[in-house]
């Protein structure tokens, strides 16, 4: 079964030696150009997702609007993104030890921000490759939960079941 990465987490690509994507920075953030209209009554947040080459070739990237879908919430509703605040990376070749981001404004109820799941198709050398899901949420704090608590509530649950799982498939002489 295929397991989502947790917002912070590097994801590599088998087909592209050394190429890596993240995102990360999952907070609240106001658009640098003002708010949409459409987004009247919503909380925006900002994400940032990072491509990274590792390897010992350039590779042609591309991520645009599109290539990126933002779901919140329990049900995994569709937040609103705010393409016109978005920076994309729009075929960047990305040289070795370099590293290229992009910036995604959307925007949700703020009783739904506490589950956000954000996945991710490159383009890289004009191929397509595998979707990638990331999930976190805005306010929930791993530190503040001790490892194996339970979480009363919505807040961050699926986070801390993630964080609690990598943990435990972290630590040595854990069966498994």
């Amino acid at each position: 079964m295929y397991e989502p990465n947790v917002v912070g987490d590097w994801q590599e690509y088998d087909g592209h030696a050394g190429l890596r994507v993240r995102v990360h920075r999952l907070e609240p953030a106001e658009p640098p150009r003002g708010r949409d209209d459409a987004a009247e009554g919503l909380t925006y947040f900002r994400i940032r997702v990072t491509v990274e080459n590792r390897g010992t070739r350039s590779f042609g990237v591309h991520l645009e609007d599109g290539q990126i879908d933002v779901r919140i919430g329990p049900d995994g509703e569709g937040a609103f993104v705010d393409w016109r605040n978005s920076q994309f990376i729009e075929g960047y070749d990305v040289y070795p030890l370099r590293r290229v981001t992009a910036v995604l404004y959307a925007a949700g109820p703020e009783s739904s921000l506490s589950q956000v799941d954000v996945q991710v198709q490159l383009r890289v050398d004009d191929e397509w490759t595998d979707r990638r899901m990331w999930t976190g949420g805005i306010g929930a704090h791993e530190e503040s939960v001790a490892a194996g608590a339970a979480c009363a509530g919505a807040q961050g649950g699926l986070v801390h079941q993630i964080s609690n799982f990598l943990r435990d498939q972290a630590e040595p002489g854990t069966a498994g």
